[in-house]
Order: C-alpha cells, then sequence, then structure tokens
C-alpha cells in the first residue's frame, strides 16, 4: 500500500505547547485544508468554494460548521441513536468564533458559495480545540486559492496571580480571573470574546493586547507556510453596480435618501426609506430594466454613506442623539404573579422581558459533550420572536444567533451568581424579545439582572450591558477618523463598523464581546470604546437600581423554600437508607424533595415552609453526632439478659445509634430485673456518660433521677 508523501508538517511552540499543521496529507480535493494538532486535540478544517457566484443574492454566502465527534473524548453519544446529532450549544458557539474574524476579509462583492469544516477528532483538555479550529481555518483559507485578505490567527488568555498567560491548560483555567478569546490580523484586532470575574476595563484590555502580540507572531509563521505551500488565488468576478447606474441613482436618491435618514422615530424612518426606495425603483424599472439588484446595490450604498457622512461631519445620529447618549431607559419587576422573579428592561424602542424560574439543584442542566463541562446550573435562553422587528414570521427553533446572544447575557451573569452553598437553586432565565431596535442581547442582560433580583437571588453586585458602535473612515492624507458611538441602534450596528458589547458591575468587566466589520483596531479606539462603555453602563445601572435597588429578601410565594444543611459524606447512607427507605420516607411526610451531593450538602425543597424546617430537623438528628453529657430521650429496643439474670436495656438514642443502660444505672435504688423498670418498646430520657475505645456507648438513667 502506497504511503502518504507528498504533504507538508510546520511546528510553532504555542503556550508551552507544540502547535502542528500538516498540509496536503489528506482532503486534497478540498480548496484548502489543514491537519491541526496541539498537544493531543487534533481538528481537521477545510474550506471548499464553488465556481461560479450564486445567482440572485447580495450578500457572501459564508458558511462555517464546527463538527464534535464524540470519539474525540472516548464517548458514545447518548440517546437512542448513538450518532451526532443537532449541534450542542458549544458547537455552533465556536462555530461564531470562527466565522466572526475571517468573514470581513472576503472581497466585497465576492458572492461565490464558501464553506468551512472544522472537524474536531480528538481533544486534550490542556489544548483548545476552538483555538486550534480558528487557526487551522485562516491556515485552510491563506493556502488555498480562494480569495482573501488574511491571515488571522487566534489565542486565549488567562491570568493567573496578575500574570497573563496564553492558551492557559485547564488547572490554569480553574485559577485565573478572566478568560479571553482575542483573533486578530498582524496589524489589528478583528475579534473578542471575552469573560471576566469584575476585572477593570483597563486591565481587559491589557489582556487583550498581551493576546495580540502572540498574533502579530502566530500570523508571520503562516505567513511562511503560504510562502511554501499556498496555491495561486483564483481570478474571480467581484459584483460592482455598472457605473451608468450608479451615477443616475445616486443623482435621483441620494438627497432623498439623506431627509428620510434623519427621522427619529424608527418605523417612520423605515417608512420614509422605503418610500424613497419605491420610488427610485418606479422611476428607473423603465430606463434600466434589468438592473434591479444594481439599484438596489446603490441604494444600500446611499444609505452607508449617508448614515456614516451624517456621525463623522455633522455629528449627529439618525435619531439624533449625542454620540455618547443613551436612549430613555424604562423598567419594572414583579409584572408576572406566578412566576418566580421578572424583569421588563426598555431602552428606546428595545424591550426585553426576562423571566426567572428557580428549581432544586439537582434540575441543572446536564452536558453531554466534549467539554469539560458537565453540568450548568445558571442557564440563560434568548428569544427574538418575529413580532419584535414588526416581521410576519412564524415561530421557530433558536438559530445560531438566538443561542449566541442567550451565552453572552448568560457569560454576563455567572460572576455574581451565588454558589450552590449559598443558595441552593438551579436557576433559569428566559428572555424574550419584545421589541427590538439594536442591542437585545444587553437588553437581555438588564432584564435578567432585574428578574433575578426580582426573585431574590442574593446576586454579588447588579449587571449592566451596553452596545457600542464605530464609524471609521481614512482621509485623502492617509490618517483615520472615527466616532464611538453609546447604545447602537440597529441601524447603526448594521452600517457602522464595530458592534462591541461590554458587560459588568461597578467593579468591574464581566463579559466583553467585539465584532470588526473594518481591518481591525487600534489600541486608541478600544481605550476609547471601553471608557466610553463604562459611563454608558454606570448611566444604565443607576436607572436599573431606581426600580430595584437590591434583591428582595422574601422570594415569590410560588417559588420553592430550601433549606440546607451540611453533613459528613460518611453519614449520606445513613439519610438514604437501606434502598432508599429513610430517605423516602422523609419525602413522604414533609411534602418536600431532597438532593444530596457528593460533598454532603443537603439541600431540602417545600412549599411549605414548617414541613421543610421539620425535615431538616429530622435530618439534623440523623447525623448528629453522640456527645458524652448530652441527655436523649430514646425508646428501649432490647432486653440484655444472661444466665446469671438481667443485665441491662439497650436504648436507641438517635436513629441507628444504640446505648446500652447497664441494670445498675437505671435506678437509685437496686434494680433486680430490668422489667421491673422498663420494657421493650418504652421511652426514657437517659445521659451519655462515656463511649469507649471501641465507639460503645454506655448511658445512665440514675444520674438524671
Amino acid at each position: 500500500m502506497p504511503r502518504f508523501t507528498d504533504y507538508r508538517t510546520f511546528r510553532y511552540p504555542l503556550g508551552g505547547r507544540l502547535l502542528q499543521m500538516e498540509i496536503g496529507k489528506v482532503c486534497e480535493q478540498a480548496n484548502g485544508q489543514v491537519w491541526v494538532q496541539y498537544g493531543d486535540t487534533v481538528v481537521n478544517v477545510t474550506v471548499c468554494c464553488s465556481k461560479e457566484p450564486k445567482e440572485g443574492i447580495d450578500f457572501f454566502p459564508l458558511s462555517v460548521d464546527f463538527e464534535e465527534r464524540m470519539y474525540s473524548v472516548g464517548k458514545i453519544p447518548g440517546g437512542f441513536i448513538k450518532r451526532e446529532g443537532r449541534p450542542s450549544e458549544h458547537a455552533i458557539l465556536t462555530s461564531r468564533l470562527i466565522d466572526r474574524p475571517i468573514r470581513p476579509l472576503f472581497p466585497k462583492g465576492f458572492y461565490n458559495d464558501v464553506v468551512v469544516v472544522a472537524t474536531c477528532m480528538s481533544v486534550d483538555p490542556d489544548c483548545s480545540p476552538e483555538i486550534a479550529a480558528m487557526i487551522g481555518s485562516s491556515v485552510a483559507i491563506a493556502t488555498s486559492d480562494i480569495p482573501w485578505e488574511g491571515p488571522t490567527a487566534a489565542v486565549k488568555v488567562g491570568r493567573i496571580d496578575g500574570q497573563f498567560v496564553i492558551n492557559p491548560t485547564l488547572e490554569q483555567r480553574e485559577l485565573s480571573d478572566i478568560e479571553v478569546t482575542v483573533a486578530g490580523t498582524k496589524e489589528a484586532i478583528m475579534m473578542v470574546e471575552a469573560g471576566a470575574n469584575e476585572v477593570p476595563e483597563m486591565e481587559m484590555l491589557d489582556a487583550i493586547l498581551f493576546g495580540h502580540e502572540e498574533i502579530k507572531r502566530l500570523v508571520e509563521f503562516i505567513d511562511q507556510i503560504v510562502a511554501e505551500v499556498g496555491k495561486p488565488k483564483q481570478e474571480v468576478e467581484l459584483y460592482k453596480p455598472l457605473a451608468e447606474i450608479e451615477e443616475a441613482v445616486r443623482d435621483f436618491a441620494m438627497p432623498k435618501m439623506r431627509e428620510a435618514i434623519r427621522t427619529p422615530e424608527k418605523l417612520e424612518r423605515l417608512d420614509n426609506m422605503d418610500k424613497v426606495e419605491v420610488e427610485t425603483k418606479e422611476y428607473f424599472a423603465e430606463i434600466y430594466p434589468e438592473g434591479a439588484k444594481d439599484i438596489d446595490a446603490v441604494l444600500y450604498a446611499i444609505t452607508k454613506e449617508s448614515v456614516r457622512s451624517m456621525i463623522l461631519d455633522e455629528g449627529i445620529r439618525p435619531d439624533n442623539r449625542k454620540l455618547d447618549e443613551i436612549r430613555p431607559i424604562f423598567c419594572e419587576t414583579g409584572l408576572l404573579p406566578r412566576v418566580h422573579g421578572t424583569g421588563l428592561f426598555k431602552r428606546g424602542q428595545t424591550q426585553v422581558l426576562s423571566s426567572c424560574t428557580l428549581a432544586p439543584a439537582s434540575e441543572a442542566q446536564t452536558i453531554d459533550g466534549i467539554t469539560e463541562q458537565t453540568e450548568k446550573r445558571y442557564i440563560h435562553h434568548y428569544n427574538f420572536p418575529g413580532f419584535s422587528t414588526g416581521e410576519a414570521k412564524s415561530p421557530r427553533s433558536p438559530g445560531r444567533r438566538e443561542i449566541g446572544h442567550g451565552a453572552l447575557a448568560e457569560r454576563a451573569l455567572v460572576p455574581v451568581i451565588p454558589t450552590v452553598e449559598e443558595f441552593p437553586y438551579a436557576i433559569r432565565v428566559v428572555s424574550d424579545v419584545l421589541s427590538s431596535n439594536g442591542s437585545t442581547s444587553m437588553g437581555s442582560t438588564c432584564g435578567s439582572c432585574l428578574a433575578l433580583m426580582d426573585a431574590g437571588v442574593p446576586l454579588k453586585r447588579p449587571v449592566s450591558g451596553i452596545a457600542m458602535g464605530l464609524i471609521e473612515r481614512v482621509k485623502e492624507n492617509g490618517e483615520s477618523e472615527f466616532a464611538i458611538l453609546s447604545d447602537i441602534q440597529g441601524m447603526e450596528d448594521f452600517l457602522g463598523d464595530m458592534d462591541f458589547k461590554v458587560t459588568g458591575t461597578e467593579v468591574g468587566v464581566t463579559a466583553i464581546q467585539m465584532d470588526i466589520k473594518v481591518h481591525g483596531l487600534s489600541r486608541d479606539i478600544l481605550e476609547k470604546a471601553l471608557n466610553q462603555a463604562k459611563a454608558g453602563r454606570m448611566h444604565i445601572m443607576e436607572k436599573m437600581l431606581e426600580e430595584i435597588p437590591a434583591p428582595r429578601e422574601d422570594m415569590s410565594k410560588w417559588a420553592p423554600r430550601a433549606i440546607s444543611i451540611k453533613i459528613h459524606p460518611d453519614k449520606i447512607r445513613i439519610v438514604i437508607g437501606k434502598g432508599g427507605e429513610t430517605i423516602n420516607g422523609l419525602v413522604d411526610k414533609y411534602d418536600v424533595k431532597i438532593d444530596i451531593s457528593d460533598e454532603g450538602l443537603v439541600s431540602i425543597y417545600g412549599t411549605d415552609a414548617a414541613l421543610t424546617e421539620a425535615c431538616r430537623k429530622e435530618i439534623e438528628i440523623l447525623t448528629k453526632d453522640v456527645e458524652v453529657g448530652e441527655i436523649y430521650e430514646g425508646k428501649v429496643t432490647r432486653i440484655l439478659s444472661t444466665m446469671k439474670g438481667s443485665v441491662g436495656a439497650f436504648v436507641e438514642i438517635l436513629p441507628g445509634k444504640e446505648g446500652l443502660l447497664h441494670i445498675s444505672k437505671m435506678a437509685k435504688e437496686r434494680v433486680e430485673k430490668v422489667e421491673d423498670v422498663m420494657n421493650i418498646g418504652d421511652v426514657t430520657t437517659v445521659k451519655v456518660v462515656e463511649i469507649d475505645s471501641q465507639g460503645r456507648i454506655n448511658l445512665s438513667r440514675k444520674e438524671l433521677l
């Protein structure tokens, strides 16, 4: 059998481990391919491109998929079918991570289908498969014949004892107070995805820039690979409207579109813009009967240029706000009577209703996937129905956007959620977008915080979030001018150069998500955006705290009451009992649900506070240690006799724990026969006078008489 010989291997030391890439060994029919091995993590990345542009579209049809294989972690998929099915949430989020930094670098007007597939075949917990896939996608595209303005690279940054670490190991991630994924080119940062434990803005910026320094070196390494094995880039036809049509449409529509854009109210503005579009298309329908696509493209360009020019040249936003001005905010809690906690957050025409549900900790989400996480106790789900934008769309299952927005809002609040010992509940928050005009994910973050506080969840500190935008333009002299926009609305997001979301407390940042549509950002822009975002966040938080200044002390009467007690792990078997007899008896007797962790945390949930407390007391008695000098009320379980006569009685002083009451300790006077004083089943009060070296308990009744 022939062996693979016509392939090249490239190696790079990354974060103290070896990053190895093999090109040409497999998948030779793809436009580009790379086999990435990082430690024991293996990801195969391919990219394929259609030969012709896709007909009838006006966007770049890029598709990115991260494929998880359960064999990569030595597992067989659960369920009846035993085969990988729909992508997990982790796979969808990883697909988005790969997509976001590479998409802006494809040439404008390139409408060929491009499909990137990263298949995870082996997972080493210390070596991130997400980073391997992101680097692999860059190498696969850069070495292919597909036109692209990369390469890019990506790293994760952690911080341990104040020191930044590139691609922290699993053990290091446990100790780190930040987790930042940074992607970019040699010149600038393209994408940031971060979670942090209330870290100040400038420290987050330092982490991002620390990661970019490693990215620069990685890109140089990829450039060397491209120089050695890269294919010549194919000549492709890039779409561009005819010059004649562009000039005519601009002359006709530009002044009308500029006037329409200046309408402050969203729906009225959209109506006015639609009227300009309809009028323009009707006017040119006979002049350019085959030019509908070109006319649409020019109208879009006019709209984009008009909005950007207004902001940069006049300092005017479409709704007449100042660059750092936040839209009017309205908050309300306790809207839904039977729901454990609700928060309505309205900012301009963006409205999000978040609802919180509390349940026993055992109802935490079980995760079956390739990550080391097996359980999730705080869950956030985000829904974006068609009516939120006035569209006639039927409800559907959540897409990548919904899952991504939900994950961001979840990450924003995780650092302030109390531990299970402090608050023994599983927590689910659902954010339903009721109206959308920009930054519903940040509306979900704020609404979720309100709902959690309304439910009585003792958050460490309240969290707020804001979306920042950017309009950047290069002057004729090559210098750049830019405007940072606070609290961007839908049009500014769609036509701007950046979507930069920041969440955090008054102490620091808890999450960042940044997407760039241009070729990267400088430190000056990032620093200004972070500082302006903090001012906006504090303004939003002030409005939230006017509605609910602190978590409610009293939970909803419809929420389950939880009481916890910590017992020694060795005593778990006592609470459970033989075949579950004891714990099932407690559940039936007190109408409660009982969860027991491996560490001995017993959580009791019930709707009746008195019964729940009575159950806790019984478990406390069940697991209590017998102590010398303590007095107990117990039941006589058996009488001990010998050939010489009565010896004493065994008394059960705690469930499953008996002590010997010797006949000489039963009364002040002499007792000839145990039955003269007590019989089996009698209840008596005794004192523990001794526990010998073998754990045997000796009792006295005489001392209490």
